[in-house]
């Protein structure tokens, strides 16, 4: 290589000296929203949590309905900054499918939607570490296998595919736990909760907890709480899991733009 050469690394000729590289799209996280005080102040502290893995990173807001920032408002100030939407739902739906994009196509902002947080083993994780919190003991003999189940706790939907996402993080769980998950649904989809139940009763499952497969605390997932017959997890909130699968989706978006683009 000759003085008049410029040095190269990687086959890719360096960056001119002064060049700074393009700053990364801005994630906007995207609730649904809820009358329930506690879901503001569960998504603003996840929303922290992100920022403190990913610093530098532009991390914003915005609701689906009942709370502020609603998320056409925190498209438009971003103006024509790229962003990527990262769904904090926990599998596909209206939502995913219709309301989000809807709502993007209106925005000036150049936008790219990630995939809803579920399934996903990160999913699974986070399950699972709020069932040890509420009680899960953290080894279990055959015999107390044999009569231990748990009952995966979701919003519901009408999509099919919503009910299949739900059904495939049960299994997730359940291979996790290595008992029984079956899912029950809050609204919209069965079972119910309490007919779940019933049936893990009948096939010999009597010590039943109920995992909250929810973002943050609302009336559903109060309500299913409620009928757990032995322990009931919380929802999944701010927990640092939660954190990592956001950022797995946000990166995830961006790789596949990448890989469109070449």
């Amino acid at each position: 290589m000759t003085a008049s050469t410029p040095p190269r690394t990687s086959g890719r000729p360096l960056s001119p000296p002064g060049r700074r590289r393009p700053a990364p799209p801005a994630l906007v996280l995207v609730a649904h929203g809820s009358r329930d005080p506690r879901a503001l102040t569960t998504v603003r502290a996840l929303m922290a949590r992100v920022r403190g893995l990913r610093p530098g990173l532009p991390v914003h807001l915005g609701h689906i309905e009942l709370n502020e920032p609603l998320l056409p408002d925190t498209l438009a100030a971003l103006g024509d900054t790229p962003a990527v939407l990262v769904p904090l739902l926990l599998s596909r739906g209206y939502h995913v499918k219709q309301d989000i994009p809807e709502m993007a196509g209106a925005a000036r902002a150049r936008t790219r939607l990630a995939a809803p947080l579920g399934p996903h083993p990160l999913l699974a994780e986070a399950l699972h570490a709020r069932l040890a919190e509420a009680g899960w003991p953290s080894g279990t003999d055959d015999t107390a296998r044999r009569s231990t189940a748990v009952v995966l706790a979701a919003a519901g939907s009408r999509d099919p595919d919503s009910a299949a996402d739900t059904r495939r993080t049960a299994r997730l769980l359940s291979a996790r736990l290595g008992v029984p998950v079956l899912p029950a649904y809050a609204s919209a989809a069965t079972p119910t909760v309490a007919t779940a139940l019933r049936v893990l009763a009948a096939r010999g499952r009597h010590t039943v907890a109920v995992a909250s497969c929810f973002t943050a605390p609302g009336r559903f997932a109060t309500r299913c709480a409620a009928e757990a017959p032995w322990i009931a997890s919380a929802p999944l909130g701010a927990h640092d899991t939660m954190a990592r699968l956001v950022l797995h989706r946000y990166d995830q978006s961006l790789g596949a733009t990448a890989a469109e683009a070449a």
